[in-house]
Parts: structure tokens; C-alpha cells; sequence
């Protein structure tokens, strides 16, 4: 069993992050952190944090915002994006 791990965005990425992760997770932040500096300062409230996790054997990125990078099986790196609706495709 491997335990995941949490960071805020634009923040190095702890050492338990694969670095095959690491220029996706750069390139998701840097999107992250330009919507959270527009936002006017009483909307702020905290940056997004990254929640690391394991499925079978392979990492999951989360950011709070929906955002996944992945790792497949291939070895390829993919960012996903979460429907903001989850549960409403579900019921269709």
C-alpha cells in the first residue's frame, strides 16, 4: 500500500510525486494560480491544493479545482479534467 500526500499549487511538489508528473503539474499551476490571482482579494480565500494518490500502483494528482494528471499504464502522462456534474452523468 502507498499513502498519497497533499501540497498547495505552485508549490515544489513533495519527493513521493513521480517526476514523470512533475512538467504537467508545473503547467496545470501555472493555469491555477492566473485564475486565483484574478479573482478579487475577498474571493480569494486559499490557493488549491494537490492531493497525490495511488491506483493501482499508478499516480493520481488531484487539484481541488477537478483537475487529474494521470499516469497510464503505457507510461504516458494525461491531464484530465472532472465534469463539473459527476453525479448528473450518472443519472442520464
Amino acid at each position: 500500500m502507498q499513502l498519497g500526500t497533499r501540497w498547495t499549487a505552485g508549490e515544489r511538489p513533495p519527493a513521493s510525486v513521480p517526476a514523470e508528473l512533475h512538467a504537467a503539474i508545473a503547467e496545470v499551476d501555472a493555469a491555477a494560480l492566473a485564475e486565483f490571482a484574478a479573482l478579487p482579494e475577498p474571493e480569494r480565500g486559499y490557493a488549491p491544493r494537490w492531493t497525490l494518490t495511488w491506483l493501482e500502483r499508478r499516480p493520481i494528482a488531484e487539484l481541488d479545482t477537478g483537475v487529474f494528471v494521470r499516469m497510464l499504464a503505457s507510461g504516458e502522462v494525461i491531464v484530465e479534467i472532472e465534469p463539473e456534474d459527476e453525479w448528473a452523468a450518472d443519472d442520464a
